[in-house]
């Protein structure tokens, strides 16, 4: 999502975090098989640490974006009255997938990492979209 703001020169405006609902992996950097899908599209993962979502964070971030179902549950397990709406499923922004989560791979090999790529660059490139028609009415 991030090189896609940026390509669209939107860096300044649209902020972007990352973070789980558990906390076993706090302060450690990607899978290493996802470092590696992500250079091979030319992404660098390695800054990225882990972190654990917050209370904070549901009135830092208009939209709090899950992977699947499970995370959405526990996203609004911990969500602060008057703030569900925010939470939703990454995949509602692919419209045309067949998914409505995106795969999990990290019991399988690197093509579960490509995978999971195509699906949150087709989402993101809905989020953008999404975004930019926001931005236009703000």
């Amino acid at each position: 999502m991030r090189a896609q703001v940026e390509a669209a020169g939107l860096a300044g405006r649209i902020e972007i975090d990352s973070a789980g609902t558990g906390n076993w992996h706090i302060g450690k950097a990607p899978d290493e098989r996802a470092q590696q899908a992500g250079r091979t599209r030319g992404y660098d993962l390695s800054p990225l640490r882990a972190r654990q979502i917050a209370a904070a964070d549901f009135d830092r971030f208009d939209l709090l974006l899950a992977m699947d179902e499970a995370n959405v549950g526990n996203l609004l397990r911990v969500c602060p009255p008057g703030r569900r709406e925010r939470v939703r499923l990454l995949m509602e922004f692919a419209p045309a997938a067949a998914e409505r989560e995106v795969a999990d791979p990290y019991f399988g090999g690197g093509e579960g990492f490509e995978r999971v790529l195509d699906q949150v660059e087709a989402a993101c490139a809905g989020l953008l979209a999404h975004l930019r028609e926001r931005l236009a009415q703000a």
